[in-house]
């Protein structure tokens, strides 16, 4: 269990992230959606504890994350993956060592730097990319790969650090529809066939709807809707949003696609918003 209380983070007078309380089961896929602006990727950093809150706290299975220095931060942060938007990879490297990178807090960084990794790990990783079509590209530059590709790889380097968490902070928002739906498919499969819980923060409403078990809004830094996709009506959205009624383009956009979870992960569907 992920419990947030009352978390709080102030940038200045500027206050980010206001009172949040947050319960997330393990293995849930949850969503978070808003505005630019709302806190989402803030609210995401402070878990994997990139930002140090303000105020309030921050527990794992009664562990208490703010607290947490040396090595058990690192540790922290190794059962608590982040994929970010911008893949984060090391281009000039291949593939397959950007994955095994995921190993670095097993062997540290001397070993990462020169390639001195097991053969297990080395199998760990060429299994991670096989799961996401990626082996053939195991020994490629990372740098030549297209941006759903090296998505994918960010996702099997997270996947081989065996975390118990994963968040993915806007891991579509620079992708085609096509390739997002892919790299969505890719973060179902890891919550479901394996069991790991995944915060994402998504700017795309029916992307959040199909494929998440749980949504949770933020507005300003504050909650303001935490459901079940079929409780997020189209008024609920319009007030997160802030679009105002006689905007007519809001209901089309919401509502031009499938929006119930399907029952595979290879037939998810995604609108364009």
């Amino acid at each position: 269990m992920l419990r947030l209380d009352h978390l709080g983070k102030r940038f200045g007078q500027k206050q980010v992230i206001v009172d949040v309380s947050i319960d997330i089961p393990a293995g849930q896929m949850v969503g978070v959606i808003g505005r630019s602006g709302a806190g989402k990727s803030t609210m995401l950093r402070l878990i994997n504890r990139l930002t140090e809150p303000s105020s309030g706290t921050i527990r794992f299975d009664g562990m208490d994350v703010g607290a947490l220095s040396g090595r058990k931060l690192r540790e922290w942060r190794t059962h608590c993956a982040m994929i970010f938007q911008q893949f984060n990879l090391v281009g000039r490297l291949d593939v397959l060592t950007n994955v095994m990178i995921g190993r670095l807090s097993h062997h540290g960084v001397l070993a990462t730097l020169f390639k001195c990794f097991s053969a297990e790990d080395r199998a760990r990783a060429i299994a991670a990319l096989a799961r996401f079509d990626l082996h053939e590209h195991a020994l490629q530059r990372a740098e030549t790969l297209s941006g759903g590709q090296q998505q994918r790889v960010a996702i099997a380097r997270a996947l081989v650090q065996m975390p118990r968490i994963v968040l993915a902070d806007e891991p579509i928002a620079s992708l085609d529809p096509r390739t997002a739906r892919r790299v969505m498919d890719a973060l179902r499969a890891i919550n479901r066939q394996d069991g790991i819980t995944v915060v994402c923060n998504l700017h795309t409403l029916d992307t959040a709807r199909a494929y998440c078990d749980r949504i949770i809004a933020l507005s300003h830094g504050r909650v303001v809707f935490d459901g079940v996709p079929d409780m997020l009506t189209n008024a609920r959205a319009r007030e997160i949003y802030g679009v105002e009624a006689d905007e007519g383009g809001f209901d089309e956009a919401i509502t031009s696609t499938a929006l119930a979870r399907p029952a595979t992960v290879g037939q998810r569907v995604e609108a364009i918003a």
